[in-house]
């Protein structure tokens, strides 16, 4: 077996046949990593996601009782999106809309439940094909962005900004920070020739990130970085792997101020750089640039209990709400604009509750409840509410959560009855 089961992991599933164990393993590996691949709809992700539905469906899967509040907020979430959809059906981008956010609450409860069993081994193969897909989305990125192969600066670049296997710069530098901090945990508290290989990914990863000119990632990918270093610190056993992380920390920030340098030789670069760098971005002022749309939006929203339905808000703004809470008012009514932001920071709450519960899978806790927080910092400036793996690390979030009180409870028997 790849994964000794531990005294708090022995679950329905850990129990199971060791081929179908496999095969479950196997398939959270894969949707890990083709959630890399989303230029083209239906997906990889999608196809992935929904063959290992089916399959874990087929093979054993349990709804926890934990997870009732998560499944009851999801379906009116939903609701008040579908409600205020209904004068906009013969819309078919709003239909599409309607049935993207449903599929995205499947999702989630998805990777609940299948998180919240066989935790560990599940999370590692998650890690793992996160990393693999975002090495992908990585060295395209780069080598459409130098053109390093025939037609793919137009194919794998958008505004000279560097998308890679994403239809979005932003969304590609976003996707890109989880795997980057589990390649980041592995360079400051793994063995030498493990932390050189992870430190020549978080490199590419982070240069990828860089080259995407995402203002919202390279920030998210510093504070996201510092925040869960803080965190490995504090959770650390000894003296000494606390001074290692620190140490490593230091070193890793070093070497990429200087990589940063290097890059910035390059004219187009710093163009780009200085550009994108600038708060005075023509798009965020005015009374109805992004801040000024999300005041006047607010104050529209007190007045309509159902809203004016999903992709409606150009229609009386210059361009889309780029706030997540403020669009679920606006696309959902008062019942989407209440439970959006209650599921966020309950799970936001209730991840900070937990960071301290010495579970085997506490590392990779860390890395996702870091980057969760940083997307949820992230939504009050874009909309984020269609991003793939911001549904994923939700549904991981409770599902790790679920696990935890369950070992929580088991470490208390075995304890008591010892």
């Amino acid at each position: 077996m790849a994964y000794a089961a531990t005294a708090g992991d022995m679950t329905a599933a850990a129990r199971a046949a060791p081929g179908v164990l496999a095969l479950q393993r196997a398939l959270v590996w894969l949707v890990g990593a083709s959630g890399a691949i989303v230029f083209i709809e239906p997906s990889p992700y999608e196809i992935a996601t929904l063959l290992a539905t089916v399959t874990f469906f087929a093979t054993g899967l349990r709804l926890r009782l934990v997870l009732m509040p998560l499944v009851l907020a999801l379906v009116l979430l939903n609701v008040g999106y579908t409600i205020s959809a209904i004068p906009l059906y013969e819309q078919s981008e709003v239909v599409s809309w309607i049935a993207t956010s449903w599929y995205m609450a499947v999702t989630v409860v998805f990777f609940a439940m299948v998180i919240s069993e066989d935790t560990a081994a599940r999370l590692d193969m998650l890690r793992r094909g996160l990393v693999v897909g975002a090495m992908v989305a990585s060295l395209s990125a780069i080598a459409g962005y130098f053109n390093l192969v025939p037609g793919g600066h137009e194919l794998l670049t958008l505004y000279e900004r560097a998308r890679g296997t994403f239809k979005d710069p932003n969304v590609l530098g976003a996707f890109l920070i989880l795997p980057a901090l589990f390649a980041l945990q592995s360079v400051v508290s793994d063995k030498f020739a493990k932390a050189f290989r992870n430190a020549v990914a978080f490199g590419i990863m982070s240069l990828a990130i860089l080259l995407a000119f995402s203002r919202a990632a390279w920030g998210g990918l510093i504070l996201t970085s510092a925040f869960m270093l803080a965190l490995m610190v504090l959770t650390s056993r000894t003296n000494a792997q606390r001074s290692r992380i620190i140490v490593m920390a230091i070193v890793a920030a070093v070497l990429g101020l200087a990589l940063i340098a290097v890059l910035l030789s390059f004219d187009s670069i710093a163009e780009m750089f200085k550009q994108r760098a600038s708060f005075d971005q023509s798009y965020d002022e005015g009374r109805f640039g992004r801040f000024g749309r999300h005041i006047l939006g607010a104050e529209m929203a007190l007045d309509l209990p159902f809203g004016i339905g999903p992709l409606q808000f150009h229609r009386f703004f210059p361009e889309d709400t780029h706030n997540s809470y403020l669009n679920a008012f606006m696309s959902g009514g008062w019942l989407s604009g209440v439970c959006y932001p209650a599921l966020v920071f309950t799970t936001v709450i209730t991840g900070f509750r937990h960071i301290f519960v010495r579970v085997p899978w506490q590392r990779a806790y860390l890395a996702v409840f870091s980057a969760f927080v940083g997307t949820v910092g992230e939504s009050f400036v874009i909309d984020t509410d269609h991003w793939r793996h911001f549904w994923m690390m939700l549904g991981a979030m409770w599902g790790m959560i679920a696990a935890a009180q369950a070992y929580k409870v088991r470490f208390d028997e075995d304890a008591s009855s010892a």
